[in-house]
């Protein structure tokens, strides 16, 4: 009988010496929080981890596998917790990849919202189109994967009755948004049609405010904040994974709250 070759012996110091500066990066910093811990590093074989490739490889291979479970755990019918307006947070916080002072200015009466992929109407929508529609209000905790959170009051259009009235494939797996401010992320379709899930376009009573995303931005409170796109310019239904601009750097694609 030939015994197996029990390979090289890992260095466990080298192993959480790597894993350290990997997740210090801030592109990892939520695998930290969602995704692993150092001492189930020391668990993985058949991997040189003191390599760096080899350690994003593990990396983006625990994410995916986070974001199936985040997926498969996340109920399409429960509702995220609501608030009163003596709760709303004031000032409520601005947040983005880059100062207040770059707030994009997006001009209100040449937007169109442009609706491409697995949809049957691919007529662009203005501003005015959009505010005709039906609106509802929430007030609603917005949570930063930085570790605050923020309560707003959002008001807009149920993003399902909008898919629906583009004629989305509503069994498609992603929808997808370029923004006017060059972010872009992208969700799946259970949280899309989430009766929570809003196109907004009011905060507080009011037009939505530049900063916090004019024209439009999507309102999720079952997603982590960098899921919640402002400035939306374009959607688009589509079965091809549509990365994003944090997902692509490590962070967690699914991003529940």
């Amino acid at each position: 009988m030939f015994k197996k070759n029990p390979g090289p012996a890992l260095d466990t110091e080298s192993i959480l010496k790597d894993a350290r500066r990997e997740l210090a990066l801030p592109s990892r910093r939520l695998f930290a929080k969602r995704a692993l811990t150092l001492g189930g590093l020391s668990l993985l074989t058949g991997c040189n981890i003191t390599d760096e490739p080899s350690v994003n490889r593990m990396l983006e291979r625990i994410s995916r596998m986070n974001d199936g479970v985040q997926g498969w755990l996340f109920d399409p019918k429960r509702l995220a917790p609501t608030y009163t307006q003596a709760e709303i947070t004031r000032p409520f916080p601005f947040n983005a990849f880059y100062a207040i002072e770059e707030v994009p200015d997006i001009d209100g009466g040449d937007y169109r919202l442009e609706v491409s992929g697995l949809v049957t109407n691919k007529q662009p929508w203005t501003l005015e189109q959009l505010h005709r529609l039906p609106q509802n209000e929430q007030i609603t905790r917005h949570i930063c994967v930085e570790g605050w959170s923020a309560i707003g009051r959002w008001g807009g259009v149920p993003f399902s009755y909008f898919l629906k009235q583009i004629g989305a494939d509503l069994s498609a797996k992603y929808i997808d948004f370029k923004c006017g401010d060059d972010y872009h992320t992208s969700i799946d379709m259970p949280t899309a049609l989430h009766p929570q899930t809003q196109l907004t376009l009011t905060y507080d009573g009011q037009i939505l405010p530049p900063k916090y995303g004019f024209p439009m931005k999507l309102r999720m409170p079952t997603k982590l904040g960098y899921k919640n796109p402002k400035h939306i310019m374009s959607i688009e239904v589509t079965n091809k994974y549509p990365g994003g601009y944090w997902e692509d750097q490590g962070y967690n694609w699914f991003g529940g709250a």
